[in-house]
């Protein structure tokens, strides 16, 4: 008997640790402790988790935020451990003290929590112990927890009697009208959310006052998170019930004065569109959207504009084309030249999408200048977007319209007299051939790659060699074989020793993709050549490349090949050759 209860306290010594450590003064002892409260509830078994731990842990809850943050998540996956569901409401104490604290995450982890264990409650414990708990929230003292009653109404309203849904319902229409800003904003927040579980008839009476209320109130805080709202309420009434409960209020946010509430509207467009459905869109939601699209906030429009293709794509088809020609493609030309960098960004990024939409002859027509003028813009990210959707132009118009309408702009851009937009375009060069494919990419701009590797400026040449590798790895080492090697190695005798030098790097670059064969064969033999070149430059970088592409070749070739080209160069004259060489000779172990 008292060897067996040696070990029960020798195996609760830890647990007793752990409880210790809930009390020290250092909080990373006691943040420790609180994530491994699970085990200590283990241990101590359901009845004592239920009558000393809770209790412990209901009566410490003033301590650091993090450790609270860690306690608030921990008790969300607590039921298995107090009993399961019979005994989960002796969870609710200490998060509903959680729900109160003054940190946000804290209270939003204890919100989330407790909708968790709400739904391992019966119906009648959620009558006996959860709705007195949201009660006593939404109706204490201090505005954190009024707040954190706000997302608990959702989830206990379908599971509750008649009388009790009624005393909820006027509970949150308290909150929608409280006094401070925060617990409206709460409350309009989860407004959508509580008007999914309601009965039809109170979503009409009740919800819709509360929501109009909201949507008028003097905070614009509150009023943008009423268009969220919105978007819940239009889906669960029908067209004709839309169109007199809810568009007098959206119509109104539309044109609100705070920009933030417009924001809020061109960001949930496309929502509220599939809401409200074709007609009211037609009426109401075009001339609302070319308002946003021309309002005077930058964020305003460049939230509008990347909203653009999905708006157009949810249009009726019956008259799709005619509404955007007409109402939506003269604002979209305007844009183009916006003053705001993220506007025409923005834009960029959608209006190739538009191209299926309008059809060939339009496109050619209307967009094509617009894709040119963006492609010419200073801004990099406008360039990038264009660039990154031609394939939805190239599906449309053909690849051979295309080169002769914005090929031409590539090449300007590709010889500019700045280097910076000859490097920006460089970059670009991966995904355009991607776009376009590997013969188009072969007959037009395979030569303007190989030119940059000439350049005059370093910062180019080093982009352009990148760009081979990346193109090499886009279309095969075979395209790569036949098509770049032979131009790149015949710089090899080139007079320009700089040119000589980017062989090299190429070389570099290159030998990886290319795999042992093509290095084996068709590489070293120019970059063993080169090894006798008449510039010191030239020579200790055949020892780096070397040193490089050795560690891939066979015995013999690395034997036979390189090490007799490595020993010379190690005795040569010069101070870096012979360094350099030494390296490679060590490194590829051939000293």
């Amino acid at each position: 008997m008292a060897a067996s209860a040696t070990v029960t306290d020798d195996s609760l010594y830890p647990i007793a640790v752990l409880i210790d450590e809930l009390r020290n003064e250092d909080v990373q002892l006691r943040l420790n402790s609180i994530k491994k409260l699970s085990t200590i509830a283990l241990a101590l078994g359901m009845e004592r988790t239920r009558s000393e731990l809770l209790p412990f842990l209901t009566d410490t809850i003033y301590d650091e935020d993090e450790v609270l943050l860690a306690l608030a998540e921990q008790l969300g996956s607590f039921t298995p451990l107090v009993g399961g569901p019979t005994h989960v409401n002796c969870l609710l104490p200490p998060l509903e003290s959680l729900a109160t604290v003054e940190e946000t995450v804290v209270r939003d982890k204890a919100v989330e929590s407790l909708r968790t264990i709400s739904k391992e409650h019966s119906s009648s414990d959620l009558e006996r112990y959860f709705v007195p708990l949201v009660k006593r929230l939404a109706s204490g003292d201090w505005f954190t927890s009024r707040t954190s009653a706000c997302g608990l109404f959702s989830v206990c309203y379908q599971r509750v009697s008649n009388p009790v849904k009624a005393e909820l319902r006027l509970n949150f229409k308290n909150l929608c009208t409280d006094d401070t800003p925060m617990v409206r904003r709460a409350a309009a927040s989860k407004l959508g959310e509580f008007a999914k579980v309601l009965e039809l008839e109170h979503l009409k009476n009740e919800i819709i006052p509360m929501f109009t209320t909201l949507a008028s109130d003097e905070q614009d805080s509150v009023r943008l998170l009423a268009v969220e709202a919105c978007v819940s309420i239009a889906q669960l009434l029908k067209r004709e019930e839309v169109e007199k409960l809810v568009m007098p209020t959206l119509r109104q946010a539309v044109e609100d004065k705070s920009w933030r509430v417009r924001y809020m509207v061109a960001d949930k467009f496309t929502e509220l569109q599939k809401a409200v459905g074709p007609e009211i869109t037609k009426k109401d939601l075009v001339p609302a959207f070319q308002n946003l699209l021309k309002d005077c906030e930058a964020e305003v429009r460049a939230s509008a504009a990347s909203k653009i293709k999905d708006f157009c794509e949810n249009l009726p088809t019956e008259g799709q084309q005619q509404i955007i020609m007409t109402h939506i493609l003269p604002t979209i030309k305007d844009m183009v030249s916006d003053a705001n960098e993220h506007v025409k960004s923005a834009l960029a990024a959608v209006i190739m999408g538009l191209s299926p939409m309008l059809g060939k002859e339009n496109t050619i027509e209307h967009l094509l200048p617009l894709f040119l003028a963006q492609l010419k813009d200073d801004c990099p990210e406008v360039r990038l977007n264009i660039i990154s959707n031609l394939d939805c132009v190239n599906e449309v118009i053909g690849i051979r319209q295309l080169s002769q309408s914005l090929l031409p702009a590539i090449v300007e851009l590709a010889e500019d007299a700045k280097w910076r937009v000859r490097l920006a375009i460089i970059e670009y060069m991966p995904l355009l051939a991607g776009q376009l494919g590997v013969e188009f990419f072969n007959e037009k701009l395979n030569s303007l790659c190989m030119a940059w590797l000439v350049d005059h400026v370093y910062a180019i040449r080093e982009a352009a060699t990148n760009n081979l590798k990346k193109l090499t790895q886009k279309f095969g080492k075979v395209w790569a074989q036949n098509t770049i090697l032979p131009k790149v190695l015949a710089m090899s005798a080139n007079p320009n020793y700089l040119h000589r030098m980017t062989t090299l790097f190429c070389v570099n670059a290159l030998y990886e993709v290319c795999g042992k064969d093509i290095t084996t064969k068709i590489m070293l033999p120019t970059v063993l050549r080169m090894g006798s070149d008449a510039v010191a430059n030239v020579r200790f970088n055949v020892a780096k490349t070397l040193q490089k592409i050795g560690s891939t070749l066979d015995y013999s070739p690395l034997h036979n090949e390189v090490k007799p080209v490595l020993d010379k160069l190690s005795k040569d004259q010069d101070i870096d050759v012979k360094y350099f060489a030494q390296e490679a000779l060590i490194v590829l172990c051939l000293n």
